[in-house]
Parts: C-alpha cells; structure tokens; sequence
C-alpha cells in the first residue's frame, strides 16, 4: 500500500494545474489556494474549491498572499474592483489549521486515529502501520525523537505533521495535552497532509526547537 504522502506526489501528478495570479507560476492545485469574488465584491477562501464563480489562485504562502493583497492584485484578476481584507492571510492561517482540526476529530472518532507516545510506539509495531504521524509544534524534541527512532528502525518513513500546536490537537480530539498521535492511511489521511502542506506556507515551525529534524512533540 503507498503512503499517504506517496499518494500525494502522485495526485500532484495528476491534478490540474493553475496560475498564480500573484507570481505568474503555474503549479498543481495542491499547492494553490482558490478564491472566488463574493456578491458583494469581497474576495472570499474556498479552501474545497468547490464554490461557483470564476476562481482566483494563489500560492499557499503567506508572503506571496500579502502581495496580492497589499498590491490589488485580486481586482487586476478579477478585471473588476474588488475588496481583500487585510486579514485575508491569517483568515487563511486559520480556516487551514481549522480543516485539520475536524479531520482529525473525524479520524479519531472513525477509530483510525491513535493518541499517546506510548500507543503511537505501539502502532508503528502493529501489522497495519499508521501513515501520518501528528506531533504537537510546541511538544519537547526528546519525545518526537523517540518516536522518529522507532518509525525508522522500522523501515518507515512517515511524514509528519507538526503545525498545530497541543492545544489545538486537545480541542480538536477533545483530550487534554495531546502531543502524539498517529493515522492510518486513506482518505482522511490524505486530506489531512494537503491542509497541513498548505499550512506550513502560513505558519512556520521553529526548527531549533524541534531539533535538526524539519518535519515537531512531547510526552502525551
């Protein structure tokens, strides 16, 4: 069975490609996020990409974001005069950390999530191995080592998902001080890693506290 993060390279593959309306870069929609212009002239997310209108992409950065915001770039698009709020980055920051939240409340409540260092060491010994792992971003780098060191003597090499942080794991799976957890592959996983790819272009974790290690923890 390919893992999540292979599916993801291959459905990147296969998805339809969009041009920035920012840098000019056409990419897969993966990498995008789609904007649609309201009835009443604001520009409006659509993160599913699935409202009517005529859509507007946009890398998943927030850099790039702000540009397109500070510089009108939406009314040149849009060949119309159109409204982007100021806050329309850390809006987009939000509904994504959001999205991941609920899938991970689905996940957990379909019985294809497991929670605790102790059990998350015990699904990647189990037959059927997990295909996300989920750290904390403000866990402590000696637990998230531990759990990487497994994986691998394991043969496996799990993405991991680290930009929310243990509160909002906590209130997402509705359990105090989350900071491991572990995923089966599907589709849930799937989504999952394309939200939380399209996170990191808005929300960076501190590497140095994570350790050398790019891809976060702590004892749950």
């Amino acid at each position: 069975m390919r893992s999540a993060a292979a599916r993801l390279v291959a459905e990147d593959d296969e998805m339809r490609e969009r041009r920035c309306i920012v840098t000019g870069e056409v990419l897969p929609e993966t990498h995008l996020i789609r904007f649609v212009i309201a009835p009443d002239a604001n520009v409006v997310p659509d993160l599913a990409a699935n409202l009517p209108g005529r859509g507007m992409w946009v890398t998943a950065e927030r850099a790039v974001l702000e540009r397109a915001v500070t510089r009108n770039l939406f009314s040149k698009a849009a060949k119309a005069s159109v409204v982007a709020a100021p806050d329309l980055p850390a809006r987009i920051e939000g509904l994504l950390a959001s999205r991941m939240q609920s899938h991970l409340g689905l996940a957990r409540r379909s019985g294809i999530l497991v929670l605790g260092f102790d059990n998350v060491l015990r699904a990647l010994a189990s037959p059927r191995k997990p295909g996300v792992l989920v750290e904390a971003s403000d866990g402590a780098p000696d637990g998230r080592r531990k759990v990487l060191a497994a994986a691998h003597a394991r043969g496996l090499d799990l993405p991991i998902l680290d930009r929310l942080s243990a509160e909002e794991l906590s209130v997402a799976l509705g359990r105090e001080n989350v900071i491991h957890a572990a995923l089966l592959p599907g589709p849930l996983a799937d989504r999952l890693m394309l939200d939380a790819k399209r996170l990191e272009g808005f929300r960076v974790c501190d590497d140095r506290r994570n350790g050398s290690d790019s891809r976060s923890q702590r004892k749950a």
